[in-house]
């Protein structure tokens, strides 16, 4: 099962402040708009989501198709397949990508403590 490029995202209360602290460990922005409250940090291949006001607490998050530069895959686990394993093995879905759809979809689930993990494809 590939679970694709990994990230966790972060709601920040201060995105400027969070931005300033993650470049002092060595991370660059990567993606998005500091004035629109979201950025992605990336230091090697390890990437850090900034967003403040946009999402309820932090969660992991997977994005199917995608390599740790976020570019497309050639082959990859779509996420609708992704979504039928994991109902298979017991897994609780909070929300589910529509099974009869093509493209990007995403689903959430929980782990144990009730952490978000975001699985999140985008083509």
């Amino acid at each position: 099962m590939q679970l694709g490029s990994f990230s966790i995202s972060l709601n920040v209360k201060d995105i400027y402040a969070s931005k300033t602290f993650y470049e002092k460990l060595g991370f660059e922005v990567y993606e998005g708009e500091i004035s629109q409250s979201c950025l992605i940090m990336k230091n090697g291949t390890t990437f850090v989501g900034l967003f403040q006001g946009m999402i309820e607490k932090n969660m992991l998050t997977f994005n199917p198709g995608w390599d740790e530069n976020a570019q497309e895959l050639d082959s990859f686990s779509d996420i609708r397949e992704l979504q039928k394993t994991l109902k298979a093995k017991g897994i609780e879905f909070r929300s589910e990508a529509d099974e009869t759809s093509q493209g990007p979809a995403s689903f959430v689930i929980e782990d144990p403590d009730g952490n978000p993990i975001l699985f999140d494809q985008h083509r």
